[in-house]
């Protein structure tokens, strides 16, 4: 999962990029409300995460951006408003969740992970592809009942491609769900990673769809 963090508050944001990163999100920030509104107008996100009181442009206005763009991508009002108009004027504008601060991470996290998995149409919290199986609310995946060691990468690949199951995910979009902001990647670093994936889970589950990309499959 690729996230798009808008927060100002720069302590609470290296505090968020840190701690999704160690559960496998990949993380974009923005400080201000202008910076923000780009990244979500150009870049491809699973779901953002979007505080209100923004420098430059609120963020009920980033959102109304966003959405008359129709950039779809779930978003989490995180903020320490808690007032009702609030909450209002943020669903009014687009938004599928809201939190006030202060707020444990760990429920953060489940809420991203819950508005990810239903907006890929996924209405179960355990989702399977043959002996594969996926724990939408912890992240874990597992192999024939037991539990899958994947690096960060490896499990953005696997994550991307089991919520898309049975459908060819071109390359270009693996790669903009795996990387964060900048970083520049070769032709084969994508390969390299299915070929890791395909030695933890078998060759026959992920399928190459030449000059596209790759499929999941229940594989033979």
């Amino acid at each position: 999962m690729k996230i798009l963090l808008v927060e100002d508050d720069r302590m609470l944001a290296k505090e968020l990029t840190r701690a999704l990163r160690e559960q496998n999100f990949a993380v974009d920030h923005a400080v201000t409300g202008e910076d923000g509104q780009h990244l979500g107008e150009t870049e491809s996100y699973d779901a953002a995460v979007l505080d209100l009181g923004l420098p430059k442009v609120p963020g009920v206005e980033v959102l109304q951006r966003w959405r008359k763009q129709e950039r779809h991508f779930p978003v989490l009002i995180l903020t320490a408003r808690d007032g009702w108009t609030d909450k209002v004027d943020g669903f009014k504008a687009g938004a599928d969740d809201y939190l006030t601060k202060p707020f444990r991470v760990e429920e953060l996290v489940m809420r991203l992970r819950a508005l990810v998995r239903r907006s890929a149409g996924h209405a179960a919290s355990r989702i399977s592809c043959g002996p594969l199986t996926f724990e939408a609310p912890t992240g874990q995946f597992e192999l024939g009942g037991l539990p899958l060691k994947l690096t960060a990468l490896e499990w953005r690949v696997l994550e991307c491609l089991m919520m898309r199951k049975e459908n060819v995910v071109e390359r270009s979009l693996l790669s903009e769900k795996v990387y964060e902001g900048d970083v520049g990647t070769d032709s084969n670093s994508i390969e390299v990673i299915v070929a890791r994936l395909r030695k933890k889970i078998g060759k026959s589950m992920i399928e190459t769809e030449r000059g596209r990309g790759y499929k999941l499959t229940a594989g033979v």
